[in-house]
Formats: C-alpha cells, structure tokens, sequence
C-alpha cells in the first residue's frame, strides 16, 4: 500500500504564538519544532501525539497561500497530510486516476519532508498533501 499513515493535520492560524500556546495547553506538551519554508511563505509549528502530528500554519507575509486561506475561509483546517513511501511514484499513480496536483514535481517541505499538494478541485474541496521522508 502506498498511503501509509495520516502524516499530520494542518490547521492555518493567524497568530502563530497564540495558537502555539493554546495548543500546548489543550495536548499538555510542547511543540517539537518551529520552521520557516521562506518559499512558502509559511513557518510552521509541529506537535507530536502518537504516530500523527498537528502543523500550526502561520503565514510570513499577506501574499502567502496560507495568508490568503485565512482572509478567504479564515482560520481552521488547512490540509490533512498523507504519508508515502514513493511520492513521485504516488502522484503517477494519482494522476492515472484523474487527481490534479499543484506543482508537477515534488517540493521540499517542512519537517525534513519531500511534498506535493492534491488540487482540492479534485478532492471536492479538501487540500491533500502527500509527505515522503527525504532519504
């Protein structure tokens, strides 16, 4: 099977240090890792709970995609993410099956990961990102 697991949960926020705060409190933990991904305009906030994790989602600038999320459907849930074993041999198979993606080859992304986003017009409206761990 190619989708291993929920990878993470990302929830877009307007105040990142508030919603890290909150976060903390509800889970009774702290955040593993803050990281800034300059290229999307994101820096991120990880927690761990059992094999899945929570991504805050704070936007670096107005034209961010995540900023432009927010002021659109404001603050909430952003994307789930899937973890992969093979992500580019995932998105052949995706596609062959009519699933548009967002970039035409995989990204870096945060959390020592390679990326690729489903385009949420062919989920019925819901962003999927697909996650390999870098090898």
């Amino acid at each position: 099977m190619a989708i291993q697991k929920i990878e993470h949960l990302g929830i877009a926020v307007s105040d990142l240090s508030l919603a890290e705060e909150i976060f903390s409190k509800l889970l009774g933990l702290k955040a593993y890792k803050e990281e800034k991904v300059e290229r999307e305009g994101v820096k991120t906030v990880f927690f761990q709970i059992g094999d899945t994790k929570i991504e805050l989602l704070g936007g670096l600038n107005e034209e961010s995609p995540v900023s432009k999320f927010i002021l659109k459907k404001g603050e909430g849930m952003h994307h789930i993410a899937l973890d992969v074993n093979d992500l580019e041999e995932e998105m052949k198979r995706l596609q062959k099956e009519g699933f548009i993606f967002i970039y035409d080859q995989p990204k870096e992304g945060a959390d020592n990961k390679l990326i690729n986003f489903i385009h949420p017009k062919s989920t019925g409206g819901i962003l999927v990102e697909l996650c390999e761990e870098k090898k």
